[in-house]
């Protein structure tokens, strides 16, 4: 009798530790997004952007408005395009900026493109063009933003289908840019297939995620003027004066990164492909933990207590759920 009162009592406490990550633990903050893309917050109000091109935002008491962006170009409607990586300035209470990534429609052909949007309270409009006449492809097309620690916008861009341009240093395709003070951009990693995801550590270490061919996603640590491979070594694979990655998913298994954040010392990947969001201790180079059962995750946002997530099954690749696309709010053990 007391072996089996013992396994039920594991049974209990595993089944606990289990549903932590289950729907019923995690907050629901809003609902009904449109194929979300990026998470940004001046730190009462969060904002979302949307592939459509709108920007929904989501107040503290719950109540949810989307907002239309007022775009100089129009949006490209080939796969993975629209309005993607968002992030706001930093002196977002004063100056009502942010920053934007798209892919505008330039006469059928898919450009990339970074500007600054005003924000009124009600809209954002288009204020000035940043970068331009990044051609794109079918698919690829990158669009994360990111802001460092010492306050320098970073952008990353996808090869555009087109792998030879990831190393060619003549083209800002397959790269990490970084703004300089002169308001350029300029290349500070090269050998990227499709990056989308950007954290920086405690530390100031900057990581970076991307999609593999099928599978070989990988967890990256940047160093400027460092060649990460694409395409000529992908996964484990080595060659001289190219850098493997931090960590891989390998030749069976698929991520597709998207969003990153570091919380409390670990780093906290959205997974698109693979349904999670994978847990990685970086100082070990190994995932610790996944959280699973929301489908595909595209970005994450901490605010130092709460990590929030926004799901991305309604992106025409996913099984939306009912309500779907959500937007949840958890903290973590």
């Amino acid at each position: 009798m007391k072996r089996y009162y013992y396994l039920f009592i594991v049974f209990i406490l595993f089944g606990c530790t289990q549903g932590y990550t289950q729907e019923n633990q995690v907050d629901i903050l809003a609902t009904g997004l449109a194929a979300p893309w990026s998470i940004t917050s001046d730190g009462n109000t969060i904002f979302i952007s949307e592939r459509a091109g709108t920007i929904t935002r989501v107040d503290q008491d719950g109540s949810m408005q989307r907002q239309p962006v007022r775009l100089s170009k129009p949006l490209s409607t080939v796969a993975e395009a629209g309005l993607l990586g968002f992030v706001l300035s930093p002196d977002f209470d004063s100056s009502h900026s942010a920053y934007a990534f798209y892919t505008a429609d330039l006469d059928g052909t898919p450009s990339s493109r970074i500007v600054t949007l005003y924000y009124d309270g009600a809209m954002w409009n288009e204020q000035e063009v940043l970068l331009d006449g990044v051609e794109s492809g079918p698919v690829h097309h990158g669009g994360r933003l990111a802001i460092s620690p010492d306050v320098v916008l970073f952008a990353t861009v996808g090869d555009g289908a087109r792998p030879e341009e990831a190393q060619n240093p003549s083209t800002f395709n397959g790269k990490i840019l970084t703004r300089q003070q002169d308001g350029t951009f300029r290349i500070f990693t090269m050998g990227h297939r499709n990056p989308q995801g950007l954290a920086w550590d405690a530390k100031g270490n900057l990581y970076s995620s991307e999609h593999g061919q099928s599978a070989n996603d990988e967890i990256n640590l940047i160093q400027e003027g460092v060649n990460y491979g694409w395409p000529l070594i992908e996964g484990t694979e080595t060659a001289p004066g190219m850098q493997p990655p931090l960590l891989t998913s390998g030749r069976e298994e698929t991520w597709a990164p998207s969003g990153m954040v570091f919380h409390h010392h670990l780093l906290y990947v959205a997974a698109l492909r693979g349904e999670r969001i994978l847990v990685i201790d970086v100082t070990k180079g190994e995932i610790v933990r996944s959280i699973e059962g929301y489908g595909r995750i595209r970005d994450l946002y901490s605010d130092g207590e709460y990590l929030y997530f926004i799901t991305n099954n309604t992106d025409g690749r996913g099984n939306p759920r009912k309500d779907d696309d959500k937007l949840y709010r958890f903290k973590p053990d």
